[in-house]
């Protein structure tokens, strides 16, 4: 149905979901900055002689992410993905492997290959690669009406990377690569007793995992009761709930919270959230908790408008990443699901994930910005059309007609 001159016309706060996107994204990472020095200033004057060393670095990270963010959202067009998709695929693939043979081993993994000046942790580039791959697959199977099926050659690929991330180990990496493809195929339309088995076959595989390694297990038990072993696999939890308690309503102050100081594990990286409730309280949490809210709608909006089913596919892939991650971080920082190191997007420290964030970001942007030109092709051509049945109107009922000023309008929204 054709909007009204009036619809047409409407000022917003925002001029497009785009300009939406960006704005939440630049506050998320103005707090997530904060949170960093302040979660970290401690233990960086402690290891490194210097308050600002995690600082300067995420600092440095954030630039080369911004320069990611507008090569996706400016330079490149977002079908070019699917063209070189696999050189990308070759690369990240390789990166995987290398890391599991030259990767330096912390705590245990081994995640991240050392460059010239940084360490890039390839599982992180896996998670958008994994995404780019189901969406050229998905999209189209539903542009030319066909079942969905998930024994295919993408959904191979996107198992080697979740393999390869496995053996790191990172399990909680492994399952976003993983996962969220999968979701995607349950969205575009996957078949109702694909989805039961789907659903089988993760459980059997998540308990499978679970049980490889005993140190998950005893995550999994202490998960509901971590003061049964607060002093061992609970401590971390037990921390975290300890910190978010004592934020209270309005929290104790920036760069006041106590928790840093040498009681929560990896308080600026999984656990950065916890901080930032301890120190912005229940006022600060409920204003992230919104502009995650917030930053899903407009995506969502994009994903719908966007050009062609490889946009809307990917859109909503990029959605179900930033989402799903945010939502298992909570979780985890709250009690309610297993420690498993799932980064916040935009507030958690880490220079990969900030990256291919800002990246993935910068590929919605494209999208959007396709999308939004379509759609006011499409509004331009109703207001042509609102003009033509003016000047009819005006020729039948004047015996002497004189053009309406509605062309003025017209100029005005081009």
């Amino acid at each position: 149905m054709p909007k009204t001159r009036e619809e047409l016309t409407q000022r917003r706060f925002w001029n497009n979901d785009m300009e939406a996107i960006i704005g939440i994204m630049v506050v998320l990472i103005v707090l997530g900055t904060i949170n960093v020095f302040s979660s970290s200033f401690i233990l960086s004057e402690a290891e490194y002689n210097s308050p600002y060393f995690f600082l300067q670095r995420h600092l440095l990270n954030l630039a080369v992410g911004t320069v990611f963010f507008i090569f996706c959202a400016v330079v490149i067009d977002y079908h070019e993905w699917r063209r070189t998709m696999p050189l990308i695929l070759l690369v990240t693939i390789g990166a995987l492997i290398l890391v599991l043979i030259i990767g330096p081993p912390v705590n245990g993994a081994r995640r991240w290959l050392p460059l010239v000046v940084v360490q890039v942790q390839p599982a992180e580039i896996a998670k958008l690669v994994s995404i780019m791959l189901a969406a050229s697959y998905l999209s189209v199977q539903v542009k030319q009406g066909r079942g969905i099926d998930l024994l295919n050659l993408q959904t191979g690929l996107i198992g080697v990377m979740f393999f390869l991330t496995e053996k790191e180990p990172d399990m909680g990496t492994a399952c976003v690569i993983l996962g969220v493809p999968l979701l995607m195929a349950v969205v575009c339309g996957l078949r109702r007793d694909k989805i039961y088995l789907l659903s089988a076959a993760v459980v059997v595989g998540v308990v499978g995992m679970i049980f490889l390694q005993p140190y998950r297990l005893e995550r999994v038990k202490v998960t509901w009761d971590p003061w049964s072993d607060a002093q061992n696999v609970g401590y971390q939890t037990v921390q975290s709930l300890s910190a978010i308690g004592s934020g209270e309503v309005f929290g104790m102050g920036l760069g006041v919270g106590v928790s840093k100081y040498d009681y929560l594990p990896e308080a600026h990286t999984d656990f950065a959230f916890a901080i930032f409730c301890q120190e912005n309280g229940f006022i600060g949490a409920l204003f992230v908790f919104l502009l995650y809210a917030a930053l899903i709608i407009y995506a969502a909006r994009v994903s719908r408008r966007a050009v062609d089913e490889y946009g809307q596919i990917l859109a909503m892939g990029i959605l179900l990443l930033i989402s799903g991650q945010a939502i298992a971080n909570l979780l985890m920082v709250g009690g309610a699901f297993p420690v498993v190191g799932v980064p916040l997007p935009f507030i958690s420290y880490g220079g990969t994930s900030l990256m291919v964030s800002m990246g993935a970001m910068g590929i919605l942007i494209n999208i959007g910005v396709k999308g939004d030109r379509a759609r006011r092709e499409q509004e331009l051509k109703e207001l042509e059309e609102l003009e033509e049945a003016e000047e009819k109107e005006e020729r039948e009922r004047l015996p002497e007609y004189h053009p309406p000023k509605f062309r003025l309008l017209r100029e005005e929204y081009r």
